[in-house]
This record gives C-alpha cells, structure tokens and sequence, in this order.
C-alpha cells in the first residue's frame, strides 16, 4: 500500500464512507421530498415550488415518459436547457422512470448538439425552446421520436414570456406544461434501481480526443454527496441552508453539489438562467442570503469587480467553493474582502461525479491548493512509468474510488488508455503533494485547455478554423487568464496570397464552436514548429521558443465570450 498522508489530516473526517447509504440517488431525494416537503426548494424568476410540488411533478414527467413516450429503463434522454425549474423536475422524472440522462449544452452548435445525439443514442431530447434553432439545422441528420420544448415558467403557475420554439423546426414537438399536465393523470410505475445502474451520460474530452460521455452511475452519485457531506458538515445543515446557483447544471459541478447534495439536505436553491447577466444574478443574491455559494474563478472575478455586489448581505454566508478551473489567489483575496469568505477550492473532473479533492472545514485560509482527497478516495502521482513519484515531486493525477466512472460510454479503447493496470483512472493533469497531502494541480500531461472550468481540446479548435478560407495550418494553445484561467491562443499560417483576417476566423469559429472554444488571441506566424516527421510541437509555442519573427498578435475579445 502506497503512503496517503492526507490520513493524518483528516482531524475528525471520517477516512471511508458508506458509498451505498442510499441504493440509488432517487431513494436518497425522495427522502428529502417527503422530509422537506413543505420546505422551499427552487426558486427561479420569482416562482417558487416546494419540494412537496418537485416530488408530483416529476412523478408526472416520469408517467409521461413511461406511457406516452414509452420510456423503458436504461433508455437515453438528452436534456438542453438552462437553469430553470424544468431542470430538476425533468431530472428526478427521468431518474424516476429509470432512464439515463444525456446532459447538453444549450449553447451547443449544431455540429456539436449531432455528436452527443448520435454517439449517446438519444430517442428523446427534452430542450429549452429558444435553443431549437440548433436542433432544426440537423433535423434530418438526427434520430429522434419524441421533443419536449421547454418554457421559462414551465412547472411554476406563471406564463413567463421566453423565446418560441424555431420557425425552421419541422419535427413534431410537445410543450414540457402539456406533458406534465397529461402525465399527472397517468400511472408511474415505480422502476426498481440499484447503485451500478446508469444516471448520467457527462460529455467530456476526457483525458484524450473528441467527445465522449463518462458513464456516471447511481452508486458514483450517492458515494460523492457522502464524501462531500463528510467534508463540509457545517455548511451542509439539514433544512436551512440557501444556496444560488449560477453555474450551469448541465455541468457535473453544478449537477452534483448544487443540486443533488444540496436538495439531500433540504436547502433552498435560487436558479439562475444566465449568470452573464451579473446585475440579475446580484439582484437573485441579495433576496436569496446565501450560505453557500458555488463558482469558477471567472464568476467570481466579476462578482468582486462589480461595485453593485456590495449591496448584498453576505453575513449568511457559510461557503464559498470554487471548482471547475484553478482558483486565482488574488482572486479570492478580493471576495473575502468583499464577503469574509474565502474560496475554497477543490478539483474533480466529469469523471469522477466530479468531486476529488477539497479544502475541508477547518482550513481557515486560502491555500492556493485543491486539499485533500476525499473520503473513500485513493490518489496516487505517477510518472511515465506508471510508478509512484516522492512526495512533492510532480507526476500524472490517479484516482481511484467510488465516484469514478464506470467508463466512457462504448469506447472500450478509450477505456483501456483511460485506466492503470490496477484500476486508477489516469486525470491527464499533473499534481504535485505536500507532507500533509494537500494537491496542487500545476499542469495537464495532455494539451487540454481549462476555460473557465470547461475542457477545450486543441485538436477540435484547430480543424474548425484549418476549415477557414484561407487558413492553411494552425495550432492551439491554452495561455494563462486572469478571468478565465486559461484562454485559447490560435497561431495560424495564412495561404499566400489569400487575404484572411482575424474576424474571418473569429466568425468562421463562431458558427462552428461554442463560445469558450473560439480563440481570445489570434497570432498570424510565417510557419509552426515542427518536428521531424511533421507534428506540430505545441510545447514550443507554449513555451515561446521558437515564434516566427513576424508573427503579429492580433485579440478577438470583442467577438467571443469567454464562458458558456
């Protein structure tokens, strides 16, 4: 057995936790309905439902999968929609019928949205009206047999005004308020569940290629809301905790701790469909009182810039946790300033549902680390040899635990590359660990991006603008940001005699990628380093050894947003 120093850390943590205290994640929510279920749980736009009114929805949404769109266990359903209260209602249906849950970005572009559909096998789509523009692009390239549009008010009362649903949309769609109020009249037929079952399909780069989706399993779900409970115990009170939730669900971050963890314990959650909007979000803050909040280094950068954030009361405030992307020092220096909480960082990825590491309770300053391994968790630094690195040397982040995945969905070669030879599933990010096990994430063995927390792989970036009139070769690098972490950099090599400018590539990304995937910068260069069988070498770009003389550095920040 290797060394785990973070063991004498732990103080009064528990070093294990029962990864199977619930059987699946529905019988660990429907004990938070029926315990809470006159508490307020979501609030979104000024509409509230109690967990009481959570629990018969979803009932209805999973009777209506059941009987009408004749959903059967382990079936996919792709959900594209923002944070709205459809969100939860939609999730604890599907989890009820027993299918899994295929998570989307509304922001997707339609090149992206096909992918997911395709390489999951989604029958179903449930999506947020005013993202069905992308959906009519690829109509006819799509197998779907059922579409649930989603509206702002839906599951609340109220007719929020929100975007239609796309003129150019010829498949038949039904309206998420019909399918609930027909399926409240219809019979659910409970599904029996168990901990291996499937949940989520969480579309990921993963630690090499394109997109895949990391198989998250009830058991993966319930072993991290243990190991998170086990960590954070005073920000985690039954029934009286507040929480705002500006970070996408659709993200495992989101998805795990705002959601699942915090609806466990009965807390009130405020929803936020666009935390871009910081006068909105602020106003959601100063009525919500948090005592959690839950961010990426980018939301929190803006938060403490803006001046109308110190008209929030943050007196209630308990937590700040910061995950996604590393965690800027100066940054959390200026919201405990501004708040009297530092941030508190952690690290996790899709794979691991998704929580690793995480300052626990009693650290009481900022510790430019992630912090110590959870519960039940085993980490090991590996070197190219697959052997154990000393304490404090640098080497590639192993985790094994029950929050691991247990696979990249029908990617056997993937999941060989993905795993040691003894069950470690390999992070592609290096780490260095203190006499106390206390990581820190200091770089990515593979040439992924972190983006404002979300995984930008160079290969994508580089043949969406290789395919830009006059665009002959690129690369693409991830340079250190201080709102983002890490914004993308594009060297591009021109075809001679083609005039192409950098707003040509900008807006040829555009149509192509989601925002956090277009280049910040973009550097015209005479040629790339090479080596010599003709690879492209990004180490030198990153490392500034070998740019071309003339290259010319031109920003394309007017054009793109940096987060999703």
């Amino acid at each position: 057995m290797h060394p785990q120093p973070w063991l004498a850390s732990y103080g009064t943590i528990p070093a294990h936790i029962n990864a199977d205290a619930h059987r699946s994640v529905v019988h660990l929510l429907d004990v938070a309905m029926l315990r809470y279920a006159h508490h307020p749980a979501f609030t979104c736009l000024g509409q509230t439902l109690t967990y009481a009114d959570v629990d018969h929805l979803s009932r209805a949404f999973a009777a209506y999968l059941q009987n009408v769109l004749q959903v059967r266990k382990g079936d996919r359903i792709a959900v594209m929609c923002p944070n709205l209260l459809a969100f939860p209602i939609v999730l604890l249906g599907i989890a009820r019928a027993g299918a899994v849950q295929v998570n989307v970005n509304p922001l997707y572009t339609p090149r992206e949205l096909e992918h997911q559909l395709l390489d999951a096998g989604a029958k179903v789509l449930v999506i947020y009206a005013g993202a069905t523009a992308t959906l009519a692009a690829i109509q006819g390239r799509v197998d779907l047999h059922s579409i649930v549009t989603v509206a702002p008010g839906d599951g609340s009362p109220a007719a929020l005004p929100g975007l239609p649903v796309d003129a150019g949309l010829a498949l038949p769609t039904t309206a998420l308020g019909k399918a609930l109020a027909q399926g409240a009249g219809l019979a659910f037929k409970p599904v029996r569940l168990a901990g291996d079952d499937l949940l989520f399909l969480q579309y990921t780069g993963g630690t090499t290629g394109l997109s895949k989706g990391a198989m998250l399993t009830h058991r993966n779900l319930v072993a991290n809301v243990e190991q998170f409970k086990a960590f954070m115990p005073d920000a985690l009170r039954p029934g009286l905790e507040s929480i705002v939730t500006a970070i996408p669900l659709y993200h495992i971050f989101a998805l795990m701790v705002n959601l699942v963890t915090y609806f466990s314990v009965g807390a009130h959650n405020w929803l936020v469909p666009n935390p871009r909007d910081l006068d909105a979000l602020i106003g959601v803050m100063k009525a919500a009182h948090p005592s959690v909040f839950m961010g990426v280094n980018t939301l929190y950068a803006g938060l403490a810039a803006h001046p109308r954030t110190q008209e929030i009361d943050f007196s209630n405030l308990r937590l700040a946790g910061g995950g996604g992307s590393a965690i800027i020092a100066s940054v959390s220096a200026r919201w405990q300033a501004l708040t009297g909480q530092f941030i508190r960082e952690g690290y996790g990825l899709s794979e691991t549902s998704p929580v690793v590491t995480f300052n626990p309770a009693y650290v009481s300053e900022f510790t430019v680390t992630t912090g110590l391994p959870l519960p039940s968790t085993d980490v090991q630094l590996l070197d190219d040899n697959d052997q154990p690195v000393p304490v404090g040397e640098a080497g590639e982040v192993c985790v094994k635990g029950p929050q691991v995945m247990s696979g990249y969905w029908q990617k056997p070669e993937a999941n060989a590359a993905a795993f040691t030879a003894d069950g470690y599933f390999r992070t592609g990010d290096v780490g260095q660990m203190d006499e106390r096990g206390f990581l820190k994430i200091v770089d990515r063995k593979k040439d992924m991006v972190l983006v404002s927390g979300f995984n930008v792989f160079p290969n994508e970036v580089e043949a969406v603008a290789t395919a830009c009139p006059g665009v002959l070769e690129c690369a693409c690098i991830g340079v250190p940001d201080d709102k983002t972490g890490e914004a993308l950099r594009l060297y591009v090599v021109r075809i001679p005699e083609v005039r192409v400018s950098t707003q040509d590539i900008a807006e040829h990304c555009r149509r192509e990628l989601t925002p956090y995937k277009v280049p910040r910068q973009i550097v015209f260069v005479d040629a790339l380093p090479k080596s010599s069988v003709g690879k492209i070498l990004r180490r030198e770009l990153r490392d500034g050894v070998a740019q071309p003389a003339r290259a010319q550095l031109h920003r394309v920040t007017a054009l793109t947003s940096p987060s999703a």
